[in-house]
């Protein structure tokens, strides 16, 4: 990794391309750190519980902190994120939009800009709620509706901004604009993780107890990571081999060998945001509105949805709430699965342009051979996730290490870096291949 950085800084494109990337990011973390108008800043930590831990947690991670300090860049990129799996779903379920993606180049700037209208759309909702909530809370200066519209319309902007700021970078920068800035806001919280777990298990103790704690904490989050690598680029490499067509005593083409690459963890980290955000909705929606639960079932019921209860000795009941967890997040594996690799489209492909899977006839028998391996595969792939996810989960349970680089975040990391990588990479090698034929 350090070597293609260092190969790419020597070529003006993209070093150019780099800078820019990081004036971008500039720009988005100071606009972390402005409050939106009307907000009582005094009264910041009351939206934690505003929201609930484990959605805090989850918005926290995903905008860097903007969401606690209530800032104008609050909603960050997580419309943009929402809109974009939204319309993943409805490009299955509507012909029209699947016909739009097929259309090359013009179908997919028309979904993009469906995009861009959605996510302003769901901007101005989850605005609109957030302020409505946090205004209940005591959070605004003045409760009324003048400045509930004024932080909506500062959120909104904040949100687009940042949108058109993504843009940019994927345009005149360095890999996928959405994608650094959801990397940005997730490393900027780690600095803070590192002192707190510092403040929590090494300062003040005597030198045995501080190197253990070291050793402790470096080691998983170590094996954490490696684990994260390991998950993100396994793959199963189905063999394809391609008739030799021929015309008179010339071979056209075909007589080659290929392969269709089905990665392991092919939802990535959808899955773990699905079931993570289904899971909060109920205590987002409790604390909100401050709805009172008062009967002890219902109470269990919600500490057993809550992340942090999990593992955690005296609330043997919370192990309900992870059983709950694990399956939705094996359902959510398959489903994403299910949306966004399709074997019956990979088959006719296949029979189309001449290809076949060695031993297994074309045509439907392919397709049931795809469905095999892939529902093999992603069983496989959702308990690695499970295992990433988790591994953090426990031990704040445990010890009380809550911190937000694990699990989903790891993820999150490990991908946007690994791709962004192979973006420079490939253009590193698009370059030489056109300074060698000019």
């Amino acid at each position: 990794m350090f070597k293609t950085l260092k190969n790419a800084l020597k070529v003006k494109e993209i070093r150019n391309g780099l800078l820019f990337t990081f004036f971008v990011l500039i720009i988005v973390r100071l606009g972390s750190w402005i409050p939106a108008p009307g907000i009582d800043t005094s009264k910041l930590g009351v939206i934690n519980g505003s929201l609930g831990e484990t959605a805090s947690e989850i918005l926290n991670t995903l905008t860097g902190g903007s969401i606690s300090r209530m800032t104008i860049f609050a909603l960050s990129v997580t419309p943009y994120i929402t809109a974009s799996i939204i319309m993943q779903l409805l490009t299955i379920a509507i012909p029209a939009l699947e016909e739009m993606q097929k259309d090359g180049d013009d179908g997919r700037k028309k979904i993009t800009a469906i995009t861009r209208i959605v996510s302003i759309a769901l901007a101005i909702v989850e605005s609109l709620g957030l302020t409505i909530g946090f205004g209940r809370a005591g959070i605004l200066k003045e409760y009324n509706a003048f400045n509930v519209i004024v932080v909506v319309i500062a959120l909104t902007t904040g949100s687009a901004l940042v949108m058109w700021l993504g843009e940019r970078i994927s345009e005149r920068g360095v890999g996928n604009g959405i994608s650094i800035i959801l990397l940005i806001n997730i490393i900027s919280r780690i600095p803070g993780d590192m002192k707190s777990l510092w403040e929590m298990f090494v300062s003040g103790k005597d030198v045995v107890h501080m190197t253990f704690a070291i050793v402790i904490i470096l080691a998983v989050i170590l094996a954490t990571t490696v684990l994260t690598v390991i998950l993100n680029d396994s793959e199963r490499r189905i063999p394809v081999t391609y008739a030799q067509k021929t015309a008179g005593r010339q071979r056209v083409a075909g007589g080659r060998s290929s392969h269709i690459p089905l990665k392991v963890n092919t939802g990535n980290v959808m899955p773990i945001i699905f079931a993570s955000t289904l899971m909060s909705i109920p205590n987002v929606i409790i604390n909100l509105f401050s709805i009172k639960v008062e009967s002890t079932v219902g109470n269990r019921i919600l500490e057993g949805l809550n992340s942090n209860y999990w593992f955690r000795s005296g609330y043997p009941w919370a192990y309900i709430g992870l059983g709950v967890y694990i399956l939705l997040v094996i359902f959510f594996a398959y489903f994403y699965t299910s949306i966004s690799f399709n074997p019956m489209e990979i088959s006719q492909n296949l029979k189309k342009g001449g290809g076949f899977i060695p031993g297994i006839r074309p045509g439907k028998p392919t397709q049931d051979y795809l469905n095999s391996i892939l529902n093999y595969i992603v069983i496989i792939g959702a308990f690695g996730l499970m295992l990433v996810a988790l591994i953090p989960i426990f031990f704040n349970g445990r010890f009380g290490a809550n911190v937000s680089f694990g699990g989903t975040s790891l993820i999150i990391i490990v991908g946007v870096i690994i791709e962004t990588i192979k973006q420079i990479e490939s253009k590193m090698v698009v370059r030489n291949y056109s300074g060698f034929l000019s």
